[in-house]
């Protein structure tokens, strides 16, 4: 099993890197390639902004689906997942810290070093592999005896031909059926109520937000929770339960100032005031 390390620098390029936590700096995304575990793991620093990571998220992806070629060999073939961590939710958030840790433990793994920065986790020696001929062999030739029986001249075909007062089946075509596909009435979408006012709610908590930053990214979590972020890191984090209520995580809004907060929370109100 092989893993590489990648740099992801301006404008998307990666670059692999040594093995190792030099390059894991604040200001950095850094992909790693794991075979032994089938995943990816993609790391931000800190202070790595909105554009930065969605443009190194877009790399891992690519990554995940194509593999990285060293030579003649492709590392990565078969990988089965993305892991995004994001260093200021260590400690803090769950899921970020969960990850965190099993990253840690392959990049406390013992390595050796191969060229073009590769490392393989494999312990001892390489096997040599032999490979076997299966070339399936010729069956040997048996001396078949055959029959020949002695050629019979075929009947000559009888030939009716046609009078000349028959007429084609051209000259007096019977009309073609109409073919009318049958009108199949739509399949009727019962939306429940809920659903709506679930959908509304998640709506007004984004156009209160944008009022006051036009750029925004929005993420659906795995535990079907919303993250909303903006160029300097994130804004808040919610999920709405049984009955549509709205409930925000502890750590949102804790970024950006205290009156746009509270004047997102007004807007919040107002819009839900029209349902």
């Amino acid at each position: 099993m092989y893993g590489l390390i990648f740099n992801v620098l301006e404008g998307g390029v990666i670059e692999p890197i040594k093995w190792g936590r030099e390059k894991f700096l604040p200001d950095t995304s850094i992909i790693i390639l794991d075979e032994s575990s089938e995943a990816l793991f993609l790391w931000h620093g800190a202070r790595q902004g909105l554009v930065a990571r969605r443009t190194a998220l877009r790399q891992a992806e690519s990554l995940k689906g194509h593999g990285y070629t060293v030579g003649k060999s492709i590392i990565g073939r078969d990988l089965k997942s993305i892991s995004e961590i994001d260093a200021r939710k260590i400690g803090k958030v769950p899921e970020d810290t969960a990850l965190n840790e099993q990253l840690q433990v392959i990049l406390d793994k013992k390595f050796t070093e191969l060229d073009d920065f590769v490392v393989t986790f494999q312990s001892g020696a390489v096997k040599t592999i032999i490979v076997k001929d299966t070339k399936p062999k010729p069956a040997p030739v048996s001396t078949v005896s055959k029959t020949v029986s002695a050629s019979v001249p075929a009947s000559k075909p009888t030939i009716s031909h046609k009078s000349a007062n028959v007429a084609s089946e051209y000259d007096e075509p019977e009309p073609l059926p109409s073919i009318r596909p049958k009108s199949t009435p739509a399949p009727s979408i019962k939306v429940s109520s809920s659903d709506l006012l679930t959908e509304a709610k998640i709506s007004f908590v984004i156009s209160a937000i944008l009022e006051h930053f036009s750029d925004v990214w929005v993420s659906k979590k795995t535990n079907g929770s919303y993250a909303v972020e903006m160029m300097d890191g994130p804004i808040c984090q919610f999920s709405i339960k049984e009955g549509a209520k709205l409930n925000f995580t502890a750590n949102s809004f804790s970024g950006i100032d205290s009156k746009v907060k509270l004047a997102i929370q007004k807007k919040f109100v107002e819009l839900s005031k029209l349902l």
